[in-house]
């Protein structure tokens, strides 16, 4: 049997729309950006001192009608072959540092992302949307045992 050696033709137009993901002898591993959007989603919501991804009003009208989850437009992703940048909208609990609760974001979301995917990610753009209030316990709303009860319970 002769050997045969196969050339690829290759067109100029082709090789310009070449498929975002890694080569290797078995084919081409493509990552959705959906995939990168939960890694960064588990990441963000991991971090102690942020109280959630952010949404706008027209965020909130679109998941209402279905087009989108909210959280999903927090958070933008752009992907050149085995390069990402991510931008994430947040709402940071009050009490905490901005800066430092957004440093950990990053550090956060470059370590889930790099890790699980292999990609390199070259930006992770932190923007802080509003700052919340804990929520306000009124003591009505609680139902307070009597002191004499729990003395009573502790011996």
């Amino acid at each position: 049997m002769k050997d045969v050696k196969k050339t690829a033709v290759t067109s100029p137009v082709k090789d310009a729309q070449k498929p975002i993901g890694k080569t290797n002898d078995l084919g081409v591993i493509k990552i959705s950006d959906s995939v990168v959007a939960s890694l960064v989603h588990r990441a963000v919501t991991g971090v102690d001192g942020v109280s959630r991804l952010t949404s706008t009003f027209v965020d909130d009208i679109a998941e209402i009608v279905g087009r989108r989850k909210s959280s999903s437009r927090a958070i933008n992703i752009s992907m050149e072959e085995d390069r990402v940048d991510i931008e994430v909208k947040i709402n940071i609990k009050f009490g905490f540092k901005v800066p430092d609760v957004a440093a950990q974001v990053q550090t956060a979301v470059i370590e889930s992302v790099e890790n699980t995917t292999g990609m390199n990610v070259s930006s992770v753009n932190v923007i802080v949307q509003e700052i919340e209030d804990p929520i306000e316990v009124k003591e009505e709303d609680v139902e307070m045992e009597p002191a004499a009860d729990l003395l009573d319970e502790a011996k």
